[in-house]
C-alpha cells in the first residue's frame, strides 16, 4: 500500500477569482440593453404634443382614441381631463415625428362620429371602430400647440379650391351646415357655417363655392332660398319653383346673376351678399326712387294683401305696403286706407330715367297732380278668380268726378274710385230705387179723370151739332168720331190700369220679379266680391244653406 501511494498525483489548492462574470447574467444584461435602446428610439421618434379643447369627451378615451389625417394615424390621445372651470374638456394629444410643421394656428380638429347633417351622412365607419379625431391642416406660418376643437366637421378642407362668401338673412329658415348650394340646378357648394348677428336682427351664413363654379359669382349675383317647393298663389296664378329632389327634402340655397351682369368680374372671397326669401324677390330690379302714397277705399278689401302689385295697364309700378282702418268722425264712416309705394321711374323711359332726365325725378308733385287732373284714379280689381287675390289698378277714368291729391297728408292721399263690382252693384241699386218710386196708382187715377172729361166733352158736342149747319155738322161729326175713338182708347187704358186689371197685376208682378232679380244680383255681387273663386269651384255647401235661409227670411218679410 505504501508503494502504491506514490502513483497518485498530489492535489494543489487554488483560490477562485471574484471578478469572473457568470453566463446567467448575460440575459438580463442583454434585455436591459434592448430596453434602453427602445426607450432611446421612442424618445427620438416621439413627435410633438398638443392640447385640444372640446365641449365634451363623448367617444374619447386615453391611449385608445387615434388622431387621423386622411385615414392615416398621425397621433393618439394620451390624456383626457376636465378644465378648471368644469365647462370644457382638455385632451392631450401625442403626435408622430414629423408633424411639427402641421401644428399651425388654422389647423382644425373635430371628433368624427356617426352624423347626419344636411345632404350627407358621415362617420358610419366609427360604429365599429369607435370615434376618432379628424384633422384639417392649415396654411398659416405661425405654430402653436393649443387648439379649440370644432363641434361639427368642416364641410370642406382648407386645401380645397374655391372661395367662401358671406350671406345675410333675416332668419335661418330650414338651412343647416352642410346644406347644398345650387347653380342652374347643379350642386356647386355647401353652407360652411352660420351664426346669429350680435344685434339679434338676423343671421350671417357662410357659403363655400367650389372651383371652377366660384367664378360665376359676381358683385351683382343674387342668392336666394331654394328649400323645399316654392309654391306661390297670387294675381299671376300658381307658380311652382324647385331646384332638385334633394332640396325638396333637405333644402338649400341657390344663386343666379342677372343677364345684364353675366360678363362682370368674379367677386372676391368673403364678399357679403343678401340672402333673399324667393327667386322672384332676388331677381327684382332695384328701384332707386320710391314714393309712398295712401289710397282710401270704402269697399271690402278681402283678398288684398301686402305685397300685392300696383298695376298700370299691365305694368307693375308699385306694391302694397300695408292695409289699415280708420274712422272718419265727420262723415261717421269707416275708411280703409291702403299704403302703397310707387316707383315713378317705371312710368318713363328706362334710359331717360337712368340718365337723370326723368320728369318724375325733377318735379314728382307737379306731374302726379297733372295725372290726377286728367282722371287717373286707383281702383281695386280682381287679379285671379281661382285664388281670389286682388290688386290695385291705376288708370285714367275721364268720367270720374274731379278730385285732387291731398298733399298735406302724410303720406299724400291719391284719389280713388269704387271697384267694378261695387260700381255695378251701386247702379243696380239706383235702378231698383227708381222703379220702386213709380206711382202706378196715381197714373191710373189721372187716366180716369181724363176719361171723364172726354165723355163730358162728347156730350156737349152732341148738343152743339144739332144747332149747326150741315157743313159744320160734318166737321163736328169727324171731331166727335175722333173723340169717341179717344174715349175708347182711354177706357181701354182705364181697364188696363185699373186696380184689378190683369195688365196692372202683371206689371206689378213683373216689377216684383225685377226687384227680386236685382236683389239676387246684389247678393251675387256681394258674394263674388268676397269669394271670386266661386265662379270656378262653385258655392260651398254651408254658403248654400245660409243663402236658402236668407231667402226664406226675406220671403216671410215680403
Amino acid at each position: 500500500m505504501a508503494d502504491n501511494d506514490n502513483d497518485y498525483p498530489e492535489a494543489v489548492a487554488t483560490t477562485e477569482s471574484r471578478r469572473r462574470i457568470q453566463l446567467v447574467w448575460l440575459i438580463p444584461l442583454l434585455a436591459a440593453l434592448v430596453g434602453g435602446w427602445l426607450a432611446v428610439k421612442a424618445i427620438l421618434d416621439r413627435g410633438p404634443a398638443a392640447t385640444i379643447t372640446f365641449k365634451t369627451a363623448d367617444g374619447l378615451e386615453a391611449n385608445k382614441t387615434k388622431i387621423k389625417y386622411k385615414d392615416v394615424d398621425v397621433g393618439i390621445v394620451s390624456k383626457v381631463e376636465l378644465a378648471k372651470d368644469l365647462e370644457r374638456v382638455i385632451v392631450t394629444a401625442q403626435f408622430v415625428k414629423g408633424t411639427e410643421a402641421q401644428l399651425v394656428e388654422d389647423t382644425k380638429f373635430w371628433v368624427v362620429r356617426p352624423r347626419i347633417s344636411g345632404g350627407s351622412v358621415s362617420g358610419l365607419g366609427t360604429l365599429l371602430s369607435g370615434a376618432y379625431i379628424g384633422v384639417s391642416i392649415g396654411k398659416s406660418n405661425r405654430k402653436t400647440n393649443e387648439f379649440t376643437g370644432l363641434e361639427t366637421p368642416p364641410v370642406f378642407e382648407v386645401v380645397d379650391p374655391g372661395r367662401e362668401f358671406v350671406l345675410h338673412s333675416p332668419d335661418l329658415g330650414s338651412l343647416d351646415v352642410g346644406e347644398a348650394v345650387f347653380f342652374r340646378r347643379l350642386q356647386v357648394g355647401q353652407i360652411s357655417a352660420y351664426e346669429l348677428d350680435k344685434d339679434g336682427k338676423g343671421v350671417t351664413l357662410r357659403a363655400f363655392i367650389k372651383a371652377p363654379y366660384d367664378q360665376f359669382v359676381t358683385r351683382n349675383t343674387r342668392f336666394f332660398h331654394a328649400s323645399g317647393v316654392d309654391v306661390q298663389l297670387n294675381t299671376d296664378g300658381i307658380k311652382v319653383n324647385t331646384q332638385s329632389l334633394v332640396s325638396i327634402v333637405l333644402g338649400g340655397i341657390a344663386f343666379q346673376t342677372p343677364i345684364a351682369d353675366t360678363g362682370s368680374a368674379p367677386a372676391e372671397a368673403m364678399t357679403a351678399f343678401e340672402l333673399f326669401a324667393t327667386h322672384e324677390a332676388a331677381m327684382k330690379d332695384p328701384d332707386p326712387y320710391v314714393d309712398r302714397y295712401v289710397l282710401v277705399f270704402h269697399e271690402s278689401l278681402r283678398g288684398l294683401v301686402p305685397g300685392a302689385p300696383v298695376d298700370f295697364r299691365g305694368i307693375t309700378i308699385g306694391e302694397v305696403v300695408s292695409i289699415n282702418t280708420r274712422i272718419d268722425m265727420v262723415k261717421r264712416t269707416i275708411e280703409l286706407p291702403v299704403e302703397v309705394k310707387l316707383f315713378p321711374d317705371r312710368l318713363v323711359n328706362r334710359q331717360r330715367a337712368q340718365s337723370g332726365t326723368s320728369q318724375f325725378k325733377r318735379d314728382p308733385r307737379k306731374n302726379m297732380t297733372l295725372l290726377a287732373e286728367r282722371g287717373m284714379r286707383a281702383q281695386v280689381r280682381t287679379g285671379n278668380l281661382l285664388t281670389g287675390q286682388l290688386y290695385i289698378a291705376m288708370d285714367f277714368f275721364p268720367r270720374a268726378p274731379k278730385a285732387q291729391i291731398k298733399w298735406d297728408a302724410d303720406p299724400p292721399e291719391l284719389p280713388t274710385i269704387p271697384g267694378e263690382l261695387q260700381d255695378l252693384k251701386t247702379s243696380l241699386e239706383s235702378v231698383v230705387q227708381k222703379l220702386n218710386k213709380v206711382d202706378y196708382e196715381g197714373i191710373s187715377t189721372d187716366v180716369k179723370d181724363t176719361l171723364k172729361s172726354t165723355t163730358k166733352m162728347i156730350k156737349q158736342l152732341d148738343t152743339t151739332i144739332a144747332e149747326l149747319s150741315p157743313e159744320l155738322k160734318a166737321m163736328v161729326a169727324d171731331a166727335r168720331d175722333a173723340l169717341i175713338s179717344a174715349d175708347r182708347a182711354l177706357k181701354s187704358a182705364d181697364n188696363a190700369l185699373g186696380p184689378d186689371s190683369p195688365v196692372l197685376q202683371d206689371s206689378r208682378a213683373t216689377m216684383q220679379e225685377f226687384s227680386r232679380a236685382a236683389q239676387s244680383f246684389r247678393n251675387l255681387a256681394d258674394y263674388l266680391e268676397q269669394h271670386p273663386e266661386a265662379l270656378i269651384s262653385g258655392k260651398k255647401a254651408d254658403d248654400k244653406d245660409n243663402g236658402v235661409k236668407q231667402e226664406s227670411k226675406e220671403g216671410e218679410k215680403k
